[in-house]
C-alpha cells in the first residue's frame, strides 16, 4: 500500500513504524505537521496515499484530510483512554499494565473506533525509556494489525461505544501534579514525580533562588541530609536529600525566560556551576566496579562473569559530552587489563550512544572548540575499541544509536 506517516517529529518512534512499514513492501512518505495544516493537505493531495498513519501528532489533523481518507492516529494508551497525557497518568498512577491504541481520527479527540490495540506491562523507569521501549514495541505491533487489517478489507473497527470499552477522559498534567514537597514527599514518590517527566516538562523546581526543569531520577542508598539539601556531584549529577533518604538528578534544564543563555538541558552540576561559580559540593565518585547491593547512581559499570567482562553505561539522553567519553575511555582501558576472553559494551537497556553531546557544546564558552575537543574524545574511544585485538568486543544494543554512537557499536568485532 501507498502510505502517508504524518508527524509533529520524526522521532525514534516515527522511524521505526517506517522502517517496520517499509521492511513489509509497502511505500511510506513522511510529512511533517509541525508548519500547520496546509503542509499535510498538500502531502495528502499529491501521493494520494490509501492510508495516513499518525504515530506521534501533538495537533489534530485537518478535518477535510480525516473525512476523505482512512487516518488512524497511535495513541500511547489503552482502548478508551482519552487526552494528551497517557504515559504521564500511567507512571503516575504505577500501573502494572497500560497499552497502545490505533484509533481512526475523529472530531473528538482520541474517540475515533479502535483498528488494533496491544497492551504492554509497564516497567520502573522514565516515561521517555519507557516510550522508546515497550510503548515502541507495543505501536509497532498494534500498526502493522492495523494496516494488515485495512488492507484485507472486511475488518471493522470497534466503535469505543462498545461496553466492552471503558472510556475515561484524563486531563492533562500539568506542573502542579509534578512538583515535590521536599519536606514531605517520601524518596519513592520523589523518583515516580520525576521518572515521569524525564524527558519533557522535566518537574519544575526552584534551586539557589532560581526556578529550573529537574530531568531524570535515581534512588541513593547512603547519603542523607535535610530534605531539599545538596549533598553531593557525582558523573554531572547532583544529589538531593529527600525526607528520608535521597535522589540524583542527572540534568536540569533553565527557564525560557530566565535569561539564562543556555536554556535547555545539561548536567546538573554544570547548571549550578554557572548559577553559583563559588558554589562547592563534595564529588563523591563510585566504584567503576559498583557492588551489586548498591542502590546509587552511576553512569558507568564494569562486572566481569568468569571470562566475560561487562562494561555498561548508560547516559542521560544517549548523549556524550568530552567527559563522558574520557571516563568511558579510561573505564575501557582498566576493563582490558582484566583477564577475559569477551569484552561487552553496553547498558541493560535504552539508548547505546547518540555520539557527542550537543547541548553541553552549545553552552559552552567556545562552541566550536568544545564540539572539535567532543568529537576527538568520541574518536579516541572510537579508535580503542577498534585496536583491540586480544578478546572478542561485542557491542550489545538495547536501544537506539546514533551518528558517533553508531560508530562506537560498529568498531566492535560483533554487534
Amino acid at each position: 500500500m501507498d502510505i502517508l506517516l504524518v508527524a509533529s517529529a520524526f522521532n525514534s518512534l516515527c522511524q521505526r513504524v517506517y522502517a517496520e512499514l517499509s521492511d513489509r513492501g509497502h511505500r511510506v512518505d513522511v510529512v511533517l505537521a509541525a508548519q500547520g495544516a496546509e503542509p499535510v493537505r498538500a502531502a495528502v493531495r499529491e501521493r494520494a496515499p490509501d492510508l495516513v498513519i499518525a504515530p506521534m501528532l501533538t495537533t489534530a489533523l485537518p478535518e477535510d484530510v480525516w473525512r476523505e481518507h482512512t487516518c488512524l492516529i497511535v495513541h500511547p494508551g489503552p482502548p478508551g483512554d482519552r487526552g494528551p497525557s497517557a504515559l504521564d497518568w500511567a507512571v503516575a498512577a504505577e500501573a502494572p499494565e497500560w497499552g497502545v491504541t490505533v484509533l481512526q481520527a475523529e472530531a473528538g479527540m482520541d474517540a475515533g473506533p479502535v483498528w488494533a490495540a496491544e497492551p504492554f506491562r509497564v516497567a520502573p523507569v522514565g516515561k521517555s525509556d519507557l516510550y522508546r521501549n515497550e510503548v515502541a514495541d507495543a505501536a509497532v505491533t498494534a500498526v502493522l494489525t492495523a494496516v494488515r487489517r485495512h488492507a484485507e478489507g472486511a475488518f471493522k473497527p470497534r466503535p469505543q461505544s462498545d461496553p466492552a470499552i471503558d472510556v475515561v477522559w484524563r486531563d492533562p498534567f500539568r506542573q502542579q501534579r509534578r512538583r515535590v514537597d521536599w519536606a514531605h514527599d517520601d524518596t519513592a514518590t520523589v523518583l515516580r514525580k520525576l521518572r515521569g517527566a524525564d524527558s519533557r516538562p522535566g518537574v519544575l523546581d526552584e534551586l539557589l533562588g532560581r526556578e529550573l526543569f529537574l530531568h531524570g531520577g535515581h534512588p541513593e542508598d547512603e547519603l542523607r541530609g535535610r530534605p531539599g539539601e545538596l549533598l553531593a556531584c557525582r558523573a554531572g549529577a547532583v544529589c538531593r536529600a529527600t525526607r528520608d533518604g535521597a535522589v540524583w538528578i542527572p540534568e536540569l534544564r533553565p527557564r525560557k525566560n530566565s535569561g539564562d543563555p543556555a536554556p535547555f538541558r545539561r548536567p546538573a552540576a554544570a547548571v549550578l556551576a554557572a548559577l553559583d561559580p563559588g558554589l562547592e559540593l563534595p564529588d563523591i565518585p563510585a566504584p567503576l566496579e559498583l557492588p551489586q547491593d548498591r542502590c546509587t547512581y552511576t553512569d558507568i559499570r564494569y562486572r566481569q562473569h568468569g571470562d566475560v567482562g561487562l562494561l555498561s553505561f548508560s547516559f542521560p539522553g544517549g548523549a556524550m559530552s568530552t567527559d563522558q567519553c574520557r571516563r568511558l575511555l579510561a573505564a575501557y582501558e582498566h576493563a582490558l587489563t582484566r583477564p577475559t576472553r569477551v569484552l561487552v559494551l553496553g547498558g541493560p537497556r535504552d539508548f547505546f550512544s547518540n555520539g557527542i553531546h550537543l547541548n553541553v557544546i552549545e553552552a559552552a564558552a567556545d562552541p566550536g572548540q568544545e564540539s572539535w575537543v567532543n568529537l576527538n574524545a568520541m574518536d579516541d574511544l572510537v579508535e580503542a575499541v577498534l585496536r583491540t585485538t586480544d578478546r572478542l568486543v561485542v557491542a550489545a544494543l538495547a536501544g537506539n544509536a546514533a551518528a558517533g554512537g553508531a560508530l562506537l557499536a560498529l568498531a566492535a568485532d560483533q554487534v
